[in-house]
């Protein structure tokens, strides 16, 4: 046998030995190479021909504050710090700190958008539904001075489509009202001025169903219409009630408005 052979078989069970050893040390040290990859180019001229090798700093945390290793995008960082800011000013501007459980003799009941004002007397109760969703505008025409470096766009104001259901045994008398787009209130011939006005009424026994008949307020006769306001004055849907309807609409609605933007920074920050 030549010497070559045997020298070959005498380095074979030295490979095998030593095999597991230099991959154990290539997968040790592959983190460490990189990262003085990364040292040897960030110390380089940005002209170097190296310039383009270099990375973000791999332990580097996210700008915005979550604590979290980079993983949030330009546009998600600027989201959460712009809604920091508003949730800010939002809370520290709100009128209302508490949101009120009784509306002028009304309990108020909420789930989500929609709101229950009730009340009840003998065998009759009285329950007013709207939901606060796209009802905000601006209280007055916006007061834009040129020279001003924040204009006055007016207070913002929630003003909702209100049902007023009169309910005596299974019979429900049934009023839908809204108010006047006027920012004044509108006086009528008999020389009321009133804040909201009938938009439709119907009575019907049980659940409200499609198939029951309802009429325009717009097509009732003059008389008819006064009466029946004066029926929703008497049972405490009177304006002035209705301006404090509009008063704990406009707070709920700025309630769930920063809430919404919590739960948006919430969701922007995990990740």
């Amino acid at each position: 046998m030549s010497s070559l052979l045997k020298s070959v078989m005498r380095l074979a069970p030295l490979k095998s030995v030593t095999s597991p050893l230099r991959w154990s040390l290539a997968s040790t040290s592959s983190r460490p190479f990189a990262r003085s990859l990364w040292h040897m180019c960030s110390s380089r001229d940005e002209s170097s021909s190296l310039a383009g090798l270099k990375i973000a700093t791999p332990t580097n945390l996210c700008n915005c504050g979550c604590g979290s290793r980079s993983v949030h995008t330009k546009g998600e960082r600027e989201l959460i710090e712009f809604l920091a800011e508003e949730i800010a000013t939002e809370s520290k501007n709100r009128k209302v700190k508490t949101l009120p459980t009784e509306v002028e003799g009304f309990k108020v009941k909420t789930d989500g958008a929609d709101v229950v004002l009730s009340k009840s007397s003998g065998d009759e109760t009285i329950e007013i539904h709207f939901n606060i969703n796209h009802t905000v505008d601006n209280d007055a025409e916006a007061n834009i001075d040129p020279a001003m470096d924040k204009p006055d766009f007016g207070e913002l104001k929630s003003k909702p489509t209100f049902d007023v259901d009169i309910k005596r045994g299974t019979s429900t008398l049934s009023f839908t009202c809204s108010f006047f787009e006027t920012t004044e209130p509108t006086e009528s011939e008999d020389g009321y001025n009133d804040v909201f006005g009938i938009d439709e009424i119907s009575l019907f026994d049980g659940a409200w169903d499609d198939k029951h008949y309802s009429v325009a307020g717009e097509i009732l006769d003059g008389c008819l219409y006064d009466l029946l306001m004066n029926v929703l004055d008497e049972k405490g849907v009177s304006n002035e009630f209705v301006e404090k309807l509009s008063d704990f609409a406009t707070a709920y609605e700025n309630h769930l408005y920063i809430n919404m933007l919590q739960n948006i920074q919430k969701f922007a920050t995990k990740k």
